[in-house]
């Protein structure tokens, strides 16, 4: 991938980078040394005075990473030279760890990389839980990640809980914190970091479905919140009770879908809205 800009000024490479070109300060300094930023197909380091009518040209091409391409079934929601979106199902991890480097969506992005001739790394925007289901949004360039993580995006998840807030909206303003080590697990104290989740009621019964708006990004935030407020998650090992896990014990994963991300694109300017083809489970939305 290769971005070009004709300068409309004079001034420093590094501020027409950074202010024209919207570059990072880090991925500036990254590829300085690689001799990727060109002025007139010259490498130059971004000291350099650029005048009104050069070509500055910044090579974005990436090593491919270090865990193996697969190729299998790959939900493609949205595309264009920037950014991809897909589906992803429950039970499989976002991207590879030191125990496992087979069979998450990292490897089935890199496979279909290279089907299409692009050449890039997995660079995830939103990130889900293994068992949490639904769109993930992704930047096919560093260049367009560092962007997509500057820019507000708005998440709508959909869950199945047992239980219901009495209200049909409002919000839940509570501190998560970890719990102590060797535990990865999340708590609401009142000495841990903000949280807060929007909610709003779709369907109330035994079994209520609610669609969730994070507006902080804590880990396990909409889990812990709604065991936290009585309307545990169906299909939640971890922060589901007694009840609700007894009810759902049928289901193999966590009722909990990304349904919906809405967010301007920083690059074209166009308004988004991505929805994913999945959703919980409507068969349990009974009662």
């Amino acid at each position: 991938m290769q971005l070009h800009h004709i300068a409309n000024r004079d001034g420093r490479l590094s501020a027409i980078l950074r202010e024209d070109m919207k570059l990072s300060a880090g991925l500036m300094n990254k590829l300085k040394w690689q001799d990727r930023i060109l002025v007139n197909g010259q490498p130059r380091h971004t000291d350099f005075s650029v005048k009104a009518g050069d070509t500055i040209t910044v090579l974005m091409d990436e090593p491919e990473p270090q865990y193996p391409a697969e190729a299998g079934e790959l939900t493609i929601l949205y595309e264009d030279d920037h950014i991809l979106a897909v589906d992803k199902p429950a039970g499989i991890l976002i991207h590879p760890s030191r125990s496992r480097d087979t069979g998450t969506l990292a490897n089935l992005v890199i496979g279909y990389y290279q089907k299409i001739g692009h050449s890039g790394a997995f660079h995830p925007v939103t990130r889900l839980d293994r068992d949490t289901f639904g769109i993930v949004l992704l930047a096919k360039s560093a260049y367009a990640h560092a962007l997509l993580q500057a820019t507000p995006i708005q998440k709508t998840y959909h869950a199945l809980t047992y239980g219901c807030p009495e209200a049909n909206e409002g919000t839940i303003d509570a501190p998560i914190q970890r719990l102590p080590l060797p535990s990865l697990l999340r708590q609401v104290h009142p000495d841990g970091k903000e949280s807060i989740t929007k909610f709003r009621v779709l369907q109330r019964g035994i079994v209520s479905k609610l669609a969730l708006q994070p507006v902080t990004g804590r880990t396990h935030q909409l889990r812990v919140h709604c065991a936290w407020m009585g309307f545990p998650i169906l299909g939640d090992p971890q922060y589901g009770s007694a009840a609700s896990l007894s009810f759902s014990r049928d289901l193999p994963y966590q009722q909990l879908c990304a349904r919906r991300l809405d967010f301007i694109h920083p690059i074209t300017g166009e308004k988004l809205t991505l929805e994913s083809k999945m959703d919980v489970s409507a068969v349990m939305t009974c009662g």
